[in-house]
């Protein structure tokens, strides 16, 4: 995982500033606030905001009653019913905004949620770092004879390491020529002063997949979990799963009961067929 000065900096000052609020806070989300978690080899997540709690989807829940309730075991089981019976406005009501920096292979996977706000790195402004997606040896994985969009059996050490040097290569050497059609470097700075370089939007194009990109994703804790249940899934491609991982266990602190009915009631549940349901039943 690579981080920059600026944003060592910019987290340093996060940590250290201190704000009163009269509004809810989580305790358990509040001590890696603003901290990466590393994943990949140069990628990462750290939550940058949020608002909400699971008392915030018991009081929309209970919007009607006028008043919430105390009791956690109540809580629980109202999370629980209205997670079971597919209600989704009151987990509507509370948000969260995550700072992620993942390869743009990974990036245009995880765009297909369109029930999020999203501002993206743009290489039309500015130049990308030298920093490219290598999977690790056992991740290579010859494609599944039984589904069209997996992975099967691991590659022979040797056909891997060959696999792996074709893929480095061919990284380095796109950035290569994308440097040197920018004819600048990582500071912006004209490299040689006898020719202009060419347009960032158009220097990119020659970019591989595996490049790394960055993005700040906000998204209410419904349409999270629906995200979730996609890509935390067994069958979800790794790279985007290993992401998908550390948002569950990011939920898990910031609405533990919610992430509680979550588990139960969608990512280890099945949905059955109605004729599914009747064998059953039979």
């Amino acid at each position: 995982m690579t981080i920059s000065d600026a944003q060592t900096l910019e987290m340093v000052e996060a940590r250290q500033a201190t704000t009163p609020t009269l509004r809810p806070t989580v305790p358990a989300l509040e001590e890696i606030l603003f901290q990466p978690i590393p994943l990949l080899d140069h990628g990462f997540i750290r939550v940058i905001d949020y608002m909400g709690d699971d008392a915030a989807v018991v009081q929309a829940a209970r919007v009607s009653y006028g008043r919430g309730t105390k009791k956690v075991s109540e809580d629980r089981g109202l999370i629980n019913y209205l997670m079971r019976h597919w209600h989704t406005t009151p987990f509507e009501m509370a948000e969260i905004k995550v700072h992620v920096k993942l390869p743009i292979f990974v990036a245009r996977q995880w765009i297909r949620h369109r029930t999020a706000s999203i501002n993206e790195y743009s290489a039309r402004y500015s130049v990308l770092d030298r920093e490219f997606y290598l999977p690790e040896q056992a991740q290579l994985k010859a494609q599944s004879s039984s589904n069209r969009q997996g992975r099967g059996e691991g590659l022979e050490a040797d056909e891997a390491r060959q696999v792996l040097d074709i893929l480095r290569g061919d990284a380095e050497r796109t950035y290569a020529n994308y440097s040197w059609m920018l004819n600048e470097d990582a500071a912006g700075a004209q490299v040689d002063t006898s020719r202009d370089g060419l347009a960032r939007e158009l220097a990119r194009i020659n970019l591989t997949l595996g490049t790394y990109t960055q993005w700040y994703w906000k998204t209410n804790l419904h349409n999270l979990m629906g995200f979730l249940r996609l890509r935390a899934d067994a069958h979800a491609q790794y790279e985007i799963r290993v992401y998908a991982d550390v948002l569950v266990d990011v939920m898990k602190r910031w609405v533990p009961l919610t992430h509680e009915a979550f588990l139960e009631h969608r990512l280890g549940a099945v949905t059955l067929s109605k004729t599914a349901l009747e064998a059953v039943r039979r």
